[in-house]
């Protein structure tokens, strides 16, 4: 069987998976947890609130009415629709549990009123991790995390006569010794990179210590003249646009006569500690001339994905200050330019914890990601870790093969060079100035960069507001299109066409504001993917007679898509 031919094993992402998905990829935090800035974090909590002693008085007040309500039984409060965790009908039919799942909507409710928005100060940074602080009581005091307390996990026990706890048992352990402690997201047993996701026919036709260059086989008897190379994150796996069959932006680009080259980053070990933005960006200047000589086309399209986007922007801002005009267009996915928009991981941006996060990983030579993971976990603690601790450990379950859940785990560490670089650009947000941002010894400056540029972000993206997506469409000097997917992160990528859920808007003027901009914005049904490649269609040159094979004969095919870097683990 033709490998690109094997169905991989997903489930679709619904209202209740999204803000799972929007959890991960995207906007990397660049930073890893620790305990002294959760301590931090519970004495500002706790400093904010002894301040606003009126404000603890009426919460107070409020809450006691309320269990005075619960206990007699005429309490109608109910969790929000999105709320998976009592769904089973003995928190309605049995007095006990009602009265249980009240209490804690009453008093989870009162805490974060607590820190509503209207109380939050000028620091917005503060106000979030204040926030996530309570967040990380509340979601841990939940009725249904413990077995006497969740009723669908004491029939569990009946059921399977004790052993599901036997079972959960055994996923702690395995979760110790292998998932860092943290209950695992997805069983990973169904999929192999290669086989069943990552399948689009293709091959490694050039390598460098930091990146394989991948060329993807035809699928068509005539390509496009011009060629699309792909710029992923160096925080994540390229797969994320090959995920699946018939779920890959590659896979369908190619369909349409797109010559499709993507970028594999080396997931790097300490030996790396001294590889910086000036590589990265030297290894795209590289990969894009190799794509060009391979081709024979005198310039290429850029499409680049999240913290990818921050490298190419430094790369086009190089670029362009030396006046070589290899890049013909580029297209920016769910990224964040200005790092002084609000963001859920941009509360961690203060100069004492990117300090701390520096040193981190100039000691271990990396950042790691599993680190990471672990960050973009707890940042979403009720989807993310509790979620996962009853099926796997109170149920006796084992998580659901999902294929874009599969691809999160399977990160990749930063250098502690670019790691330092990435921080540089978040603390200092150099982008939105003229020469205030430098790679290669070359100043940076976006207004010079005048090619064409289709920008998308995702309307729900708890990661990378889709307004910082649309500001990031203005920095530049050509003519930006920026399009807004109407749901979150992950699912913005990974948007194939027959969705009918799927809804994008377009604006055929950027507008001022991000506001101006959605009221009088075009709505569309379907896939953002279709508009994208009419857009790209006309920009990636005449039809032509596709290659017959891959590479060329200075570099030829050295292995197989997806490659040999995209397996490593250091």
């Amino acid at each position: 069987m033709n490998l690109a031919e094997k169905k991989p094993i997903t489930v679709e992402p619904t209202e209740e998976t999204s803000p799972i998905l929007d959890a991960f990829l995207g906007a990397n935090p660049f930073v890893e947890l620790n305990l002294n800035e959760i301590i931090e974090a519970y004495t500002d909590l706790a400093a904010s609130l002894i301040a606003q002693p009126e404000r603890l008085w009426s919460t107070f007040s409020r809450l006691t009415a309320d269990l005075l309500s619960i206990a007699v039984g005429s309490m109608t409060l109910q969790p929000e629709p999105n709320d998976r965790r009592f769904t089973d009908p003995a928190w309605e039919e049995n007095p006990f549990y009602r009265r249980l799942k009240q209490t804690y909507l009453a008093g989870r409710a009162a805490a974060y009123g607590l820190l509503s928005p209207a109380n939050d100060g000028p620091d917005w940074k503060a106000s979030a991790r204040r926030r996530f602080a309570l967040q990380l009581l509340v979601e841990a005091f939940a009725p249904t995390n413990s077995l006497p307390s969740n009723p669908a996990a004491l029939k569990r026990v009946l059921e399977t006569g004790g052993q599901n706890l036997f079972h959960g048992l055994r996923n702690f352990i395995d979760d110790l010794w292998h998932n860092g402690g943290l209950p695992a997201q997805v069983d990973k047993r169904p999929f192999k990179v290669g086989e069943t996701i990552a399948t689009t026919p293709g091959a490694v036709i050039w390598r460098s210590e930091l990146c394989e260059l991948i060329q993807y086989s035809p699928s068509t008897k005539q390509v496009r003249e011009r060629p699309l190379l792909l710029i992923p994150p160096q925080i994540n796996k390229f797969y994320v646009m090959d995920l699946a069959p018939h779920r890959s932006l590659t896979e369908y680009a190619v369909g349409r006569g797109i010559q499709f080259f993507t970028l594999s980053w080396r997931n790097p070990g300490p030996e790396y500690r001294d590889k910086g933005l000036d590589d990265y960006v030297s290894a795209v200047e590289q990969a894009s001339s190799v794509v060009r000589e391979v081709t024979g086309s005198p310039d290429l399209n850029l499409l680049a994905v999240c913290a990818g986007a921050i490298t190419t922007t430094l790369a086009t801002g190089h670029l362009a200050a030396l006046c070589d005009r290899r890049i013909n267009s580029a297209t920016f996915l769910v990224t964040m330019l200005d790092s002084g928009e609000s963001s859920m991981v941009g509360m961690f941006a203060t100069e004492e914890i990117i300090s701390s996060a520096c040193r981190g990983s100039r000691e271990k030579g990396i950042l790691d990601a599993a680190a990471i993971g672990r960050l973009f976990a707890w940042l979403r603690p009720n989807d993310l870790v509790w979620n996962y601790w009853v099926n796997n450990y109170l149920m006796g379950k084992d998580p659901a093969p999902f294929d874009i859940l599969y691809w999160n785990g399977d990160g990749t560490n930063l250098p502690a060079a670019l790691h330092a670089g990435f921080l540089d650009l978040l603390v200092r947000n150099p982008l939105l100035e003229a020469g205030k941002a430098k790679v290669l010894g070359t100043p940076i400056n976006l207004r010079a960069v005048t090619h064409d540029l289709y920008v998308v972000s995702g309307q729900t993206d708890h990661i990378c507001a889709w307004r910082a997506g649309h500001r990031a469409a203005g920095l530049f000097g050509g003519k930006a299109e920026f399009v807004l997917n109407s749901s979150g992160h992950v699912q913005t990528l990974v948007c194939p066409p027959g969705n009918f859920k799927a809804h994008y808007f377009t604006n055929a003027h950027l507008e001022a504001t991000p506001e101006r901009w959605l009221a009088s914005a075009i709505e569309h049904k379907g896939s953002w993917w279709d508009h994208w490649l009419g857009w790209l269609e006309p920009r990636s040159g005449e039809l032509r007679r596709a290659p017959e094979e891959l590479g060329g004969s200075q570099y030829p095919a050295l292995d197989p898509a997806p490659g040999t870097y995209v397996h490593q683990t250091p």
